[in-house]
């Protein structure tokens, strides 16, 4: 019919996955000719990998599928995760029609033929129909109200997908009439059981070739948690030892087909220790480009970004500290945008912190600071608290002489006031001893003339 909504193939999703959309039936769309990843689609919810606190006996999706109930879904989570399949089962396991529009290149008139169609259906026949919108925060608020009629008045069981965060990215009528599930990235075991299935399973290569597990690692790695990509990187290694005609794929006809080299890394051995500490100590040592070198042979190697980042926000205070104080903001910064964007673009991101911490001035006077008071506390110079300094609010303080004999600093001088704060025992401890690198220089001036003050020395 002229009037029936047109399909449309978005970024991520599957060709395949229109025959079902159509009418046609799960067997259409995952024939021998499909992508890897589209035959090897979970159809069941056991058979979604990772997700495990959505799949839990009770949880709104299991209740969802097994209740057969007409409820709209909001996934939020990183590419890869199950979005577009969620959908899917929804659709197979309740018997729905399984319709997806692009939030890409669908305008408010294909949605609301979508919807439209889905409701002569439902009056014509009794089939409900899923319609599944991947990234949905690509729609404008006028193509997200056209969805609301549909959502409403339960025409259609509205699964929208989107990588941003739902709270700034979905209106709000559209996102108080969905439940928002929130999905995690996969793990690398959860990527290493998507390819060994796929190994072994009739739909995948069926055990007609090896996968060697050095080879099984790279692609784990350059998956980065991503199992349609995983399963793409397979399909093209399974396609490169064919035309070899070998049986196994190795490491370099993983590397050939994914035109990228296996960095020779272990996350849980040496080389990773190895590497972590020898980009830390060319921050420290103020070697813009080898940083860079090793942080690079991290991404590479997929590791953690949050794991680098927790590493320069240490390092910040520990080797920078005052010296440069917009070093730790930066740091902290970074971890922050790193949790918020993902890889790969935060790979820029530890860039940019990377550079600017190893550019900038150094000194550790912070962290020798800490340490030598922590170091005086275990050796037992603990001593009492000065009468003057403690607490005088409750009742009977002052008949015991507390807080007798305090000066208000802000009543002093320069706001600094000729007192004893530290016990007996470390009062003339001096811990931090700040040296004249970058702008530590200037807190060394400042905090001598103070120290003179304090003491009056």
């Amino acid at each position: 019919m002229d009037d029936e909504p047109q399909l449309f193939d978005t970024p991520g999703s599957s060709a395949g996955l229109g025959a079902m959309a159509s009418g046609g039936s799960l067997a259409d769309a995952t024939h021998s000719s499909a992508p890897l990843a589209v035959r090897m689609r979970p159809r069941t919810l056991e058979e979604l990998v990772g997700q495990e606190q959505l799949r839990a006996p009770g949880s709104p999706l299991r209740q969802l599928v097994e209740g057969d109930q007409s409820l709209s879904l909001l996934l939020w989570g990183p590419p890869g995760t199950g979005k577009t399949t969620i959908a899917s089962i929804i659709s197979q396991q309740t018997g729905r029609r399984f319709v997806e529009v692009s939030a890409v290149s669908a305008g408010v008139k294909e949605v609301r033929a979508a919807i439209d169609a889905a409701r002569r259906q439902l009056v014509a026949t009794g089939e409900e129909t899923v319609l599944f919108v991947d990234e949905v925060h690509r729609f404008s608020k006028a193509q997200q109200d056209a969805l609301l009629p549909g959502v409403e008045n339960r025409w259609v069981t509205l699964v929208a997908a989107t990588t941003e965060n739902p709270s700034f990215s979905v209106i709000s009528p559209l996102l108080s009439r969905s439940l928002l599930l929130r999905l995690q990235s996969l793990t690398d075991d959860d990527i290493a059981a998507v390819l060994d299935l796929a190994v072994a399973d009739e739909r995948g290569l069926g055990g007609e070739l090896v996968l060697e597990e050095a080879a099984r690692d790279h692609i784990v790695r350059l998956a980065g948690g991503d199992a349609r990509r995983s399963l793409t990187y397979l399909e093209a290694a399974a396609g490169a030892a064919r035309s070899k005609g070998s049986g196994t794929i190795d490491v370099e006809t993983a590397e050939t087909a994914a035109d990228q080299a296996a960095v020779r890394y272990d996350r849980d051995g040496d080389q990773h220790y190895d590497v972590v500490s020898a980009f830390i100590k060319s921050v420290r040592g103020s070697d813009a480009d080898a940083a860079l070198h090793y942080l690079a042979r991290m991404i590479e190697a997929g590791e953690d970004p949050r794991f680098i980042a927790r590493r320069l926000m240490i390092l910040a205070s520990e080797d920078i500290g005052l010296a440069d104080p917009t070093a730790l903001p930066t740091a902290v910064a970074a971890a922050q945008t790193v949790q918020l964007i993902g890889m790969p673009e935060a790979q820029l991101t530890l860039a940019h912190a990377t550079i600017a911490l190893a550019v900038a001035p150094k000194s550790n006077a912070v962290t020798t600071a800490i340490f030598e008071a922590v170091a005086d506390v275990r050796a037992g110079k603990i001593g009492q608290v000065p009468p003057h300094l403690r607490d005088a609010h409750y009742a009977g303080a002052k008949t015991l002489g507390h807080g007798q004999g305090y000066v208000y600093s802000h009543d002093a001088p320069f706001g600094v006031a000729e007192q004893q704060y530290a016990p007996d025992v470390v009062r003339d401890a001096a811990y931090y001893r700040p040296t004249e690198l970058g702008a530590e220089a200037a807190v060394k001036q400042r905090w001598e003339r103070v120290r003179r003050i304090i003491r009056g020395k």
